[in-house]
């Protein structure tokens, strides 16, 4: 167990009550919180983490507001035994807390689970020892001129460590030792160090144009009225949507009051990084999922005590422990990477306005492309709007065409049609840049026998395998399970029989090298760019013209800014129009904008080619003709009569278990008390599209009500009537984005 230093009466803002109980919340998926007995002399009040028992062992939980159970008998209750020395749990986030439980109908326990992410947090730093002069050094103490040095560093009074003290100086450790052993300095306890610099909001940044600066005044004004709103900021790829945002958060640390960025893909924003760096002279503090336990301990710590400004993470970070939130910014606010599919599911852009509103603190949604329940939020007044029409600068938007499949295919056994791979010449030829873009890992999506025709399929999960042939290796995407290439059909026993069939990234990077052997060629996916390392020295490299090919799947799409690059191609532009997704079509033309966006972001003008099978396409005449915001009313028209969302209320119930038998009874149970009347409609139970996932068999339900309905209590009622078995599971997905 995390522990902490432990103090008895050591909180001081007074206690509840008289009663001697409280309620402890504990981090665990339990539905409410426990009473427990305080003890003599020990005052407690809401927010406070304690060491409570817990069966036969400890744990940390959190003092919850409201009363406890006057009717529960005091030989039934058990001793809070020790208060930990933290800065306690803020009324907001304890409300935050309540408000997703209830929302996601997840037990408090859970989401209390996500904002003590860092249970070592709360113990209070180790106070490091150091030296400095002595206060009454004795009377002839020898000095030499090392000695002298050192006690020149230390003249100002300050304590130095060790280390640091010797490196100043010039000397080596054994001098201090020395002038311990004779009185000249003396051991003292070290400062605690400032692990994040305050950003400097009046530091010089970029110039921002006309539009830009009358968009971040609009932004300033939110944040200076120290209220609740939130602002739906929109403007083509390349508009500086970032730079404004970054004026909210420079008025944001005017008033003293913390600010937090959340980006889709925090582990390869290294641009944005540099870019907040150049804004500000400090980088901001980090949250995601790759830091050490070290840094996160250090982080959850300086974030509850105010010492982190400005923090920048993944959707995690809404549940951090601000004690004063005045702005929060959620970029490429339609990425469905916000969604959170496990554990407690929520989505961080809408829990995001939730928290802002506790805060009484601004809320910003940026994007290029935003989703269509933010922009009928904005149609309808609920959100400010801010947009920004042009590119900063003077560039223009690339040119966008369709490339038509059906007249012009690739070469038999190619994916690049003959007019990309001229125009990819053309580019590379000028010392350019270009990008091939396709939204698959892998060599292959799926590999059959030629001779029987097998496929290939994951023993875990209702998906085929894909190869990734320069690891001789077959994987699934939705589990991880990995095995090799097969010699022999496991069907049919032909040797050498397996063949790919479509293209993924390594493919199209097979046939990149074949065409254009001279090309520096940078792959950037998820398997080959892992980390934040790995992304700030691909974007160096692209940035220093090291690479003339960019070949990459959606974590292209992500914001980066690259000055030579000129010509992207899609080749397939296709592929997420596949499937009944309710947003298939929304999503698509959302990623391939981004996409697109890539090219031409300075003086030279840029070029988009996109290469499909149905050029006639809603989706590819948005593209093509610039008017997203015509697609979108469309796809607006398309789901109002149905209810449907933003103008609907969706939850999924999804039924699992490793019995199929199991998994089938308990879906038909709660298709038969399934809730009705007007406004109310339940679809299924049927097979989830991936009935089987990392074993375990999958059915869904999907409740569907009119916008006026609430479906919690519908749901809650409906979960009521049903007994599920210890073997089965059901998930609830409150306003779902996916549907695997």
């Amino acid at each position: 167990m995390a522990g902490g230093k432990r103090t008895r009466g050591g909180v001081t803002t007074g206690p509840v009550a008289a009663a001697p109980r409280v309620r402890v919340l504990l981090p665990l998926p339990l539905g409410n919180a426990y009473d427990y007995r305080v003890p003599e002399g020990l005052a407690l009040t809401p927010g406070a983490f304690v060491v409570v028992p817990l069966g036969g062992r400890e744990t940390i939980g959190v003092v919850w507001d409201g009363e406890p159970d006057p009717g529960l008998s005091e030989n039934r209750l058990r001793n809070v035994q020790a208060v930990l020395d933290a800065p306690p749990m803020t009324a907001v986030l304890r409300r935050f807390v309540d408000w997703v439980a209830a929302y996601t109908l997840s037990p408090p326990g859970a989401v209390l689970r996500m904002a003590m992410s860092a249970p070592s947090a709360l113990e209070p730093p180790a106070p490091q020892a150091g030296w400095r002069r002595a206060a009454a050094p004795p009377a002839g103490a020898r000095t030499t001129p090392m000695r002298r040095r050192v006690l020149e560093v230390l003249a100002d009074g300050a304590a130095r460590a060790g280390g640091e003290l010797a490196e100043a100086a010039g000397v080596a450790p054994a001098v201090l030792r020395g002038m311990a052993d004779a009185g000249l300095i003396e051991p003292a306890l070290m400062p605690r160090r400032r692990l994040f610099a305050a950003p400097d909001p009046d530091h010089p940044g970029p110039a921002l144009g006309p539009e830009q600066r009358e968009a971040a005044d609009a932004l300033r004004a939110a944040v200076a009225r120290h209220g609740f709103s939130t602002t739906l900021l929109t403007g083509v790829t390349g508009s500086g949507k970032t730079e404004v945002y970054f004026e909210a958060i420079a008025e944001c640390l005017r008033r003293g009051r913390q600010a937090l960025v959340l980006l889709p893909e925090i582990a390869l924003s290294a641009q944005w990084l540099d870019r907040f760096r150049a804004r500000f002279g400090v980088a901001p503090a980090l949250w995601h999922s790759e830091l050490t336990s070290r840094t996160r301990r250090e982080t959850w710590r300086a974030v509850a005590e105010g010492a982190a400004p400005v923090l920048v993470g993944a959707r995690s970070a809404l549940f951090l422990p601000y004690p004063d939130l005045g702005l929060i910014v959620v970029d490429e606010e339609h990425e469905t990477a916000f969604k959170q599919e496990e554990g407690v599911v929520y989505h961080a852009r809408d829990m995001a306005v939730v928290r802002a509103r506790l805060s009484e603190a601004a809320c910003v949604l940026a994007s290029a492309t935003p989703s269509l329940e933010s922009a009928t939020n904005a149609q309808t007044g609920r959100y400010a709007t801010v947009h920004l029409p042009a590119r900063h600068g003077g560039a223009e938007m690339p040119a966008v065409e369709a490339v038509d499949l059906r007249r012009t295919p690739p070469e038999r056994g190619r994916f690049l049609s003959p007019a990309l791979v001229a125009a990819v010449g053309e580019t590379l030829d000028r010392g350019e840049q270009a990008m091939l873009f396709l939204n698959r890992r892998g060599y292959a999506p799926m590999t059959l026998c030629r001779t029987c025709g097998h496929r290939l399929r994951c023993p875990n999960c209702t998906a085929w395998l894909v190869e990734h042939r320069a690891q001789r290796r077959l994987q699934c995407h939705h589990c991880g399970h990995v095995e090799p290439i097969p010699e022999a059909c496991p069907e049919c026993g032909s040797a050498h029989s397996t063949v790919p069939i479509g293209p993924g990234v390594e493919r199209v990077l097979e046939e990149a090298r074949a065409l254009w052997p001279e090309a520096r060629v940078l792959v950037m996916a998820s398997d080959t760019i892992p980390g934040p390392a790995a992304a700030a020295a691909a974007a160096k490299a692209i940035q220093h013209r090291e690479v003339d090919l960019i070949i990459g799947t959606q974590i292209v799409a992500k914001g980066w800014h690259f000055p030579h690059l000129t010509l992207v191609g899609v080749v397939d532009a296709d592929l997420g129009l596949a499937g009944g997704d309710l947003r298939a079509a929304e999503r698509t033309v959302q990623l391939l904008h981004q996409v697109a966006g890539r090219a031409g972001r300075e003086e030279r003008p840029g070029r988009v080619l996109l290469q499909t099978f149905a050029p006639e396409h809603p989706v590819m005449q948005a593209l093509v003709h610039g008017d997203l915001e015509a697609f979108m009313e469309a796809e607006a028209d398309g789901r109002r009569p149905g209810h449907w969302p933003p103008f609907g209320r969706l939850a999924a119930l999804i039924v699992s278990s490793e019995d199929e038998r199991a998994a089938d009874r308990t879906a038909r149970d709660l298709g038969l008390a399934a809730p009705g009347g007007e406004g109310v409609e339940v679809l299924g139970p049927a097979p989830a599209p991936l009935a089987i996932l990392r074993g375990r068999h999958r059915r869904r339900l999907l409740l569907k009500t009119r916008r006026d309905i609430a479906v919690q209590p519908l749901l809650e009622d409906w979960l009521d009537k049903v007994e599920v078995p210890g073997n089965v599971r059901v998930q609830v997905d409150v306003d779902p984005v996916g549907f695997l």
